[in-house]
């Protein structure tokens, strides 16, 4: 949708919402008003943070919906990042059955990933992403401008989706980092978008973009229980490593894959200023079991037999997991 079909049709709604963080809303909010006329919208700002992304905030904007009698009319502008997109697009889709809604991402990873596919949801306590919908924005409205005032660790978050794009898909994505970025946003996106248009309910191809990510939720879902927690584009990328080396053990996967990736680790968590240890593993591993990918009781990674060849639902023996797990938190400490 153009931006003058998407001012047209913000215009011709009964109301208009703004859900937003306070970061965010400090930076760039009367410019988002301004640049979508919507001067008049309510505005619903939240605190920052992946343990905002909960029951109480979606309680938060449903209750603010109810107050300014928004009916089936109204649209909910989601500005932020994949905190703010996923929360937003949830209490949009559940609102009075669902109503309609707008994700403007702001950061590199919501532009790339989050704001696209219709997944929406929120987190289960300390577990990521336990309760949510399938439900499509009515649009995805993306300025890099907003890019200009995000910070190095969040950068690199949304960097280590876009490689996980090179591993599944497309090898040029490979080549990205903190000075090109730029030049493969589209693309990233574009990959994103053509596979849930081919699998938009993951019973198939979409799995493949889970690649890194159970492994990685898992990861994430411990930091966030510690008070402490990685980025989602930290925890995916130690996650891509663990899967790429249990591929190696199953899929065939050369070992130079996994070599030539620790650089691209290293880069990817340079910000993180974290480390679990070997100790914490044991900690680690009862999060695998609130996998949402589990299948008869046993977790279901995405593999790879070599560059740009993804192998989904693939069974790992508990020992492999471990393993890695292991492995990892020795090359990060």
């Amino acid at each position: 949708m153009r931006l003058e079909d998407l001012k047209k049709e913000l215009a011709k709604a009964s109301k208009v919402f703004v859900l937003t963080d306070e970061q965010v809303a400090g930076f760039w909010l009367p410019e988002l008003k301004h640049a979508l006329d919507i001067n008049g919208a309510v505005e619903i700002v939240l605190e920052p943070g992946e343990s905002n992304k909960d029951l109480n905030s979606a309680m938060r904007v449903w209750d603010t919906l109810h107050q300014f009698h928004a009916d089936r009319g109204a649209i909910l502008v989601n500005f932020g990042g994949g905190m703010v997109t996923d929360l937003g697009g949830f209490a949009a889709s559940t609102y009075l059955r669902g109503i309609r809604f707008v994700n403007v991402p702001t950061t590199l990873l919501a532009m790339v990933d989050a704001s696209i596919g219709g997944k929406n949801g929120i987190n289960l306590e300390s577990v990521k992403n336990q309760i949510g919908t399938f439900a499509e924005p009515m649009d995805v409205f993306v300025n890099p401008v907003y890019l200009s005032t995000l910070e190095d660790r969040e950068l690199l978050s949304g960097l280590a989706e876009m490689l996980k794009y090179g591993y599944i898909v497309d090898p040029n994505l490979l080549k990205v980092n903190t000075s090109n970025y730029e030049q493969y946003l589209l693309q990233a996106g574009r990959i994103k978008k053509e596979i849930v248009e081919q699998d938009y309910h993951e019973q198939g191809l979409r799995k493949v973009l889970n690649f890194g990510h159970t492994f990685g939720h898992a990861i994430e879902g411990f930091t966030l229980s510690k008070g402490d927690p990685l980025t989602h584009g930290e925890s995916v990328a130690i996650g891509m490593w663990c899967a790429m080396r249990v591929s190696v053990e199953l899929c065939g996967l050369r070992q130079e894959v996994l070599l030539d990736y620790e650089p691209k680790l290293q880069m990817l968590l340079a910000k993180a200023g974290f480390a679990f240890t070997e100790d914490d593993v044991k900690a680690i591993l009862p999060y695998l079991d609130d996998d949402k990918k589990r299948h008869g009781g046993q977790g279901r990674f995405v593999l790879l037999k070599d560059i740009a060849q993804p192998r989904y639902d693939q069974a790992v023996p508990k020992n492999l997991v471990e393993q890695a797990l292991v492995e990892v938190a020795r090359i990060i400490s």
